[in-house]
């Protein structure tokens, strides 16, 4: 079914398409990152990138190019390896890196094509397209990042050949007609954008506009699975994030249209679930059951993406806050916590499994967007820093006017909201500090060198402190964190999930083994029982657990059947339920999620910074 039109009906609140980015990001090294989501990132490139083996799996099909169909997924594993060569500078990680880059080069035949097919099977079988569009952007972001002319000169290659093949009369249909022309090509629009901006070449961005013509691209949001799969979430989120990029050189109001569709879908038509992510069996989806096939792995990646991109053209503070809850939870809880395998999906009501490969988009995508993390922590706004995600980190860049800025975040985060700054200008300057407020936190308590401070508020969110800033300059900030009882909705009505600050807690029965014939379903949550956190290394060094009373089916009163429980972080990979009923579902210590019906907002003009 069509979600209602009304979501692609788009007043005047869409974000100014001609004003210049609001915030810009770091480069990938002028930040390092700690915390756990750099132990996220360094257990990627420890127990996954390093130890996947490159030629068996993704090199092997490339050299014997005798498939009819499938796909590998090479392209965004590149495009993860060069980032994150970069950002670590660990030569066994270049290493690596060189090992794909000289093969595939020893691959591409002399039309350019680099690929798995077999000659009658290329372009228009599944997913060769696809395939190549990724190689493109990997072959791109080794030359962005690692300064390798050979990478960017076999992309314009492989691009060329795309060119001549797409544009061939008759026109070659790139998949079969009961899928969506949008998925078998998708990452096509993003690759040849970044290979116009890395080569300067125009025709690459021309073919996107002109041919593919994405700038008008519109497309309902289609529920369900079913017909041509034009509800796929990550095909139709990969082509929003082409367009919002495209719109920067080549404003058109009309782009946004389809960006803002999927906000109003996901915040204020029950599209986003309460892990941060959305859809299921790869398609838009709006019950709210957290069974089997919930969050496609590369769903979540792309939502994670557009949300930064979407936090660089407009600040808003919000895709902040999505893209937290998304990591912590559904994101890590895709990867197993030693970094080693990968999940397809990862619901939040049913057992979930790993991808039996270490192949294919899900395990690829989890790779790319991990490698992009760290970019999002700082960015630089108006003639100051942002920050927008909470983690022991660093910084050091140009702030402008000859004035270095040495930024150093130190915090438990999401352990507690107690976050310390130190902040070293190379010499006293005059900026702001912009910091994301949480929509969890009820509040923020700031201190400049040890004196109270009171942020100003320039836009709901944000936190923003104006000074000259010194040497050895220090802010400690607080957002207090309690636990919260967020309100299902749809498929969770009357139940409720268990939030403390971006961290979600879920029921794994290994740790309750007295409780193992017992649905958790049918568990009722004493909301007055919660205790914790306490500490808990099952799921992350230095994580939580927290403690809870139960009613057990058939129990008349607490007395009769209560239990105790305990409640791990939602990464937990035995994690099986994270919504409880509760005695009475209109409890008032039941609260709705915060990021629930903030939609209609998010592409109003920004504050100017």
């Amino acid at each position: 079914m069509l979600v209602n039109s009304l979501l692609l009906i788009i007043g005047t609140a869409l974000a100014p398409a001609a004003t210049p980015d609001v915030c810009t990001p770091l480069g990938v090294q002028e930040v390092r990152v700690d915390g756990e989501i750099g132990r996220r990132v360094q257990a990627t490139v420890d127990n996954n990138l390093l130890v996947i083996d490159l030629d068996r799996d993704f090199l092997k099909p490339f050299q014997e190019r005798a498939s009819n169909d499938g796909y590998v997924g090479l392209g965004k594993t590149l495009d993860a390896f060069a980032r994150l060569a970069a950002y670590t500078n660990d030569p066994r990680l270049i290493e690596r890196k060189k090992h794909i880059v000289n093969a595939l080069l020893q691959c591409q035949e002399q039309d350019g094509y680099i690929g798995i097919m077999k000659p009658e099977a290329r372009v228009e079988h599944l997913w060769d397209t696809h395939e190549m569009a990724y190689l493109v952007l990997g072959l791109t972001s080794d030359y962005r990042f690692c300064g390798e002319k050979a990478s960017l000169e076999a992309a314009r290659k492989l691009a060329d050949y795309l060119l001549r093949r797409l544009t061939a009369e008759p026109r070659p249909r790139t998949g079969p007609e009961d899928l969506s022309a949008v998925m078998p090509t998708t990452g096509l629009d993003e690759a040849f954008l970044l290979l116009s901006d890395a080569t300067g070449d125009a025709k690459y961005r021309n073919f996107v506009v002109e041919d593919r013509k994405l700038p008008e691209w519109r497309m309902p949001l289609v529920l369900g699975r079913w017909g041509k799969i034009e509800g796929h979430a990550y095909a139709y989120m990969a082509e929003c994030l082409a367009q919002i990029r495209l719109d920067r050189e080549t404003p058109n109001e009309g782009s946004w249209e389809p960006t803002q569709g999927v906000f109003q879908f996901l915040l204020d038509k029950d599209g986003l679930s309460v892990s941060g992510t959305c859809g299921d069996h790869e398609c838009w989806h709006d019950t709210q059951s957290g069974t089997t096939n919930l969050g496609e792995t590369c769903t979540t990646a792309y939502l994670m993406r557009l949300c930064g991109e979407l936090t660089q053209r407009t600040g808003n503070t919000l895709y902040g806050d999505l893209v937290e809850r998304s990591a912590f939870n559904a994101l890590f809880g895709a990867q197993s916590p030693d970094g080693r395998r990968i999940r397809y999906y990862t619901p939040f009501e049913a057992p979930r499994t790993y991808h039996n490969t270490d192949t294919y988009c899900c395990p690829c995508n989890y790779r790319r967007i991990v490698a992009e993390l760290p970019g999002m922590v700082f960015y630089k706004r108006g003639d100051g820093v942002y920050v927008n995600l909470y983690a022991s980190s660093k910084a050091e860049f140009a702030l402008g006017n000859g004035v270095r800025l040495a930024l150093k975040q130190e915090t438990d985060y999401p352990n507690s909201g107690a976050i310390k700054f130190e902040v070293n200008p190379s010499t006293p300057a005059e900026f702001t500090l912009y910091l994301r407020a949480p929509r969890w936190s009820k509040g923020a308590q700031c201190a400049i060198n040890g004196e109270t401070a009171t942020p100003r508020t320039p836009e709901p969110g944000l936190l923003a402190i104006r000074r000259e800033w010194k040497a050895n300059d220090r802010v400690d900030l607080n957002f207090p964190m309690e636990f919260r009882l967020i309100k299902g909705r749809k498929a969770q009505d009357g139940r409720v999930a268990l939030a403390r600050g971006p961290m979600l807690f879920t029921y794994n029965p290994k740790r309750n083994p007295d409780m193992t014939n017992i649905d958790p379903r049918l568990m009722v949550l004493d909301p007055g029982s919660i205790e914790g956190p306490f500490p808990d290394d099952s799921v992350r060094p230095g994580g939580m657990a927290c403690r809870a009373k139960v009613w057990m089916p058939g129990a008349w009163y607490p007395s009769e059947g209560t239990k105790e429980i305990i409640l791990t972080e939602f990464a937990d990979p035995d994690a099986v339920a994270t919504y409880f009923p509760i005695p009475n579902p209109n409890d008032e210590r039941a609260i709705s999620d915060e990021l629930i019906g903030t939609g209609q907002g998010l592409f109003a003009a920004p504050a100017k910074p």
